[in-house]
């Protein structure tokens, strides 16, 4: 049985299996164990309103601690294993581990939200951050680009048509994700379905960006434009024709920096659950996991920050 005692004793280990260091895990477990008390002390874990039977923790219990309820949820994100393989790594049954992973990965949303890390959903709430946040408005260099995610083939005919992308010639899901200069997500736009054209993804998601802003974004985006903004796009070939030594240095040049949304979207499928096939059916869980390992990102670079040339 794994557990967070013997786990944190091993520390590449511990960074492999749950994406943290022992340091930025204990940093996350306060106000993970602030939002785990408060519903206990509200709800049962079926999610039924408690009377007066307080909350206790069993002796047997397969996640004594909540450090090990942490370790289970996080885990489970990072590997993205199935549920009785995940549950037999805790030594608990199936259903167990499936009532504990909506509970806790809840739970972690709740406690990220708190913290202030999880991106932005829509553009009103973009607009409010950035307004409170002076250090991002400040820098005015912000990145964009959107990001597929696979999942099972679904057994409706239209649900099929929907979502099969024939770039990835598979089923997937697409967001939009925004960052500033520190590779920290921004925005999250809502999930849709992954053949959907990312410059019509941006377009519905209606965001704005502060006046003389640079935005930074490949040539999916051709087309797309913001008031008051700066577009920086790498130059497409012409049709028939060649890109002069000028045009491809100065691609080099963008892509070099543009790299940054490239690197933060790699952050986030750094949690396979967002990486690999999703086969997790719950309504509104697509999304959700998506915002979720999007906050354990920006939590992540808080104590990891990444380190680019000047630009």
């Amino acid at each position: 049985m794994i557990s967070y005692e013997i786990l944190s004793k091993y520390k590449r280990k511990f960074l492999a299996m749950t994406g943290y260091t022992v340091a930025e895990f204990e940093a996350l477990l306060p106000q993970f164990q602030i939002e785990f008390e408060k519903y206990v002390s509200e709800y049962t874990l079926d999610g039924k309103k408690r009377k007066k039977r307080k909350y206790v923790e069993y002796k047997n219990a397969s996640l004594p601690t909540i450090a090990d309820k942490l370790l289970f949820i996080l885990v489970y994100l990072k590997q993205g294993s199935l549920q009785e393989e995940h549950a037999t790594l805790f030594q608990m049954h199936q259903p167990d581990a499936n009532r504990w992973i909506h509970l806790l990965h809840d739970l972690l949303n709740q406690a990220l939200a708190s913290l202030g890390e999880l991106p932005a959903r829509t553009a009103k709430e973009l607009e409010k951050r950035l307004a409170q946040e002076p250090e991002f408005d400040l820098l005015k260099l912000f990145f964009h680009d959107g990001t597929e995610r696979a999942i099972v083939r679904p057994k409706d005919k239209e649900q099929q048509k929907l979502y099969y992308s024939g770039k990835k010639r598979q089923h997937t899901l697409k967001n939009i994700l925004l960052i500033n200069l520190l590779c920290k997500i921004l925005l999250l736009t809502d999930t849709c379905e992954g053949k959907k054209h990312d410059k019509k993804a941006a377009d519905e998601a209606e965001y704005t960006l502060p006046d003389d802003s640079l935005l930074y974004q490949d040539t999916g985006f051709q087309g797309f434009s913001l008031a008051g903004v700066e577009i920086v796009q790498p130059k497409k070939k012409p049709r028939g024709k060649e890109l002069t030594a000028d045009d491809k240095e100065n691609n080099q040049q963008i892509s070099g920096v543009r790299i940054r949304i490239e690197h933060a979207i790699g952050g986030v499928k750094r949690y396979r659950i967002v990486k690999d096939k999703l086969r997790n059916w719950k309504k509104g869980f697509r999304d959700q996991v998506m915002e979720t390992c999007c906050g354990l990102h920006n939590f992540r670079l808080n104590f990891r920050p990444w380190q680019y040339d000047p630009i």
